[in-house]
């Protein structure tokens, strides 16, 4: 192998690494991001098994760690003429991972919440309506109020998620476009 080619595989597992690590700040595994970063710097469609051999990590952790890239859309599984097995090309675009990985969270934070919020309302408004003890009445008034008050935040993450779905989100905030330098 020549040292150019040599140096090109050292910087790629850098720049795996760096993906694996900043995966993790969104609270993927390191080993999910060690799964994408081999996908992304992949130039051909690659199996569970030559994936596998690249991470370093058993069949069935490959296989877990795919499932959950290809629930965000980070990969997506394609045909090959010829072969039985399943290949896997990563998406490359970090801004659209990131939108649809971001739009995930924010709808499975709001369902979290709201049907937590479906089963506390009703109780608390029972007590507002029907208790005798001012204290108690207080005390249920106040979270009714605090939880009433989330909704504004709802309401404007789901406006957000969908500004961003949408693309609308570019028309506020435009995609920068590439400079005469840029690496293409």
């Amino acid at each position: 192998m020549s040292n150019e080619h040599e140096t090109i595989e050292q910087s790629r597992d850098i720049m795996i690494s760096a993906i694996a690590q900043s995966m993790v700040i969104y609270g993927v595994t390191p080993s999910v991001g060690r799964i994408y970063g081999v996908l992304y710097f992949s130039s051909e469609p690659l199996t569970l098994d030559e994936i596998k051999d690249q991470v370093a990590m058993s069949k069935a952790s490959v296989s877990n760690g795919m499932r959950e890239l290809l629930e965000t859309d980070m990969v997506t599984k394609v045909w090959m003429k010829g072969d039985r097995k399943d290949h896997y090309v990563a998406e490359k675009d970090y801004l659209r991972n990131f939108i649809t990985f971001f739009i995930k969270k924010i709808r499975q934070e709001r369902n979290l919440i709201m049907k937590a919020t479906e089963q506390v309302e009703p109780a608390l408004e029972a007590i507002v309506k029907d208790t005798s003890d001012d204290q108690v009445k207080e005390e249920a008034t106040k979270d009714l109020a605090l939880i009433r008050n989330s909704y504004d935040y709802f309401n404007w993450t789901m406006r957000f998620a969908n500004a961003m779905e949408s693309g609308d989100i570019f028309n506020y905030l435009p995609k920068q476009q590439k400079n005469k330098g840029d690496i293409t």
